[in-house]
């Protein structure tokens, strides 16, 4: 399935910061940075329960904002593009 997860981490201190870190270290380990705090992952369910499991550890919901979207199999009908380019094919090869 593929997903789309954004976030918003308050960085006003220094755990904020931390967590913020953290927060994209994790989604880097499931998938790819689109925009500064938003993350394509394309990932099966057990995939996504861990995922989803470390975020919500790292998060402080008195601060933090995680918003998750399914996007399902069908992904590449739900997604459209405008401008430059940064992401790789997630289906492409990992070296040219």
């Amino acid at each position: 399935m593929y997903m789309l997860v954004t976030y918003d981490v308050n960085t006003q201190d220094k755990d904020g910061r931390r967590r913020l870190r953290n927060v994209a270290k994790c989604c880097l380990d499931y998938g790819q940075r689109v925009q500064q705090s938003v993350f394509e992952l394309e990932v099966n369910p057990a995939q996504w329960a861990e995922c989803k499991r470390r975020l919500e550890s790292i998060a402080d919901p008195e601060l933090d904002s995680l918003r998750y979207y399914f996007l399902g199999n069908d992904w590449r009908r739900k997604i459209e593009h405008f401008g430059v380019v940064t992401s790789f094919d997630i289906d492409g090869p990992l070296f040219a």
